[in-house]
């Protein structure tokens, strides 16, 4: 079975060394591969080239569609894994999209991967497989409120929600617009008891004048609720950019 990977600027497989940029891992060097294709619709998705294929009419603010030829590629998983080891790397992020659709692919890209740390990026709507579940040292759960423009019957799943407030490993990082969105988060975390220090605030910006504007406000609100706040670094040092 063949993982289905977004492509660089190059036309390659989205496959890169960086700074991890959010979450509770921000500024830890890693490696990163971005897989295709998500069964959500973020209107303000920045990966939107990963499911936002010509034919889709799920709503994106930009209007823009893409080239599916052109923005997907397919790889072996023991090649995607050897890709992985050749960055020199002791982590591992992967992203997407939503990665766990893939997960059958993923545990067989693990296999060749022992010694490596795995950090996952999810949606919260998907469970890992067993055999890439006992891979994962850490989740990180981006679960979707209402300015995503998805339904909440497909966006915030209790059965799921439930799993990964009780997984130790799991992290929520809920992307804010609007302080509006932070009384979401507070009813979320009413109700599944996320653990103490384990939700993060990001800022939903493209570039760092919008997220600085955003990070001024969205720091009151954590300090009023006890929750963190996550820059995205990445934003700051390479801009909007695939491959980074």
């Amino acid at each position: 079975m063949a993982l289905v990977l977004a492509t660089d600027d190059t036309g390659g497989p989205e496959i890169f060394a960086s700074l991890q940029g959010e979450g509770p891992s921000a500024g830890v060097p890693v490696a990163f591969i971005r897989l295709s294709r998500c069964n959500l619709a973020c209107t303000w998705c920045d990966t939107a080239y990963t499911w936002h294929f010509e034919g889709d009419n799920r709503e994106h603010r930009d209007g823009v569609t893409f080239d599916r030829t052109a923005n997907q590629v397919s790889l072996d998983p023991k090649d995607a894994a050897q890709r992985i080891a050749a960055l020199g790397q002791k982590r591992l992020v992967i992203t997407g999209g939503e990665p766990l659709m893939q997960g059958g692919a993923l545990a067989d890209m693990l296999a060749h991967l022992p010694d490596i740390e795995v950090e996952i990026e999810t949606n919260g709507t998907t469970k890992a497989p067993s055999h890439v579940d006992i891979r994962v040292d850490q989740y990180n759960v981006s679960p979707k409120l209402s300015h995503s423009g998805n339904a909440a019957d497909l966006a915030l799943i209790p059965e799921r929600l439930d799993f990964y407030a009780c997984d130790p490993r799991a992290f929520f990082k809920f992307v804010i617009a609007s302080p509006e969105d932070v009384d979401e988060v507070l009813e979320l975390q009413r109700t599944y008891r996320f653990k103490p220090g384990h939700v993060f605030l990001m800022p939903e910006g493209t570039d760092s004048e919008t997220l600085r504007i955003r990070e001024k406000w969205l720091s009151g609100l954590c300090l009023e609720h006890g929750f963190r706040m996550s820059d995205r670094m990445h934003i700051h040092l390479y801009g909007d950019t695939r491959g980074t």
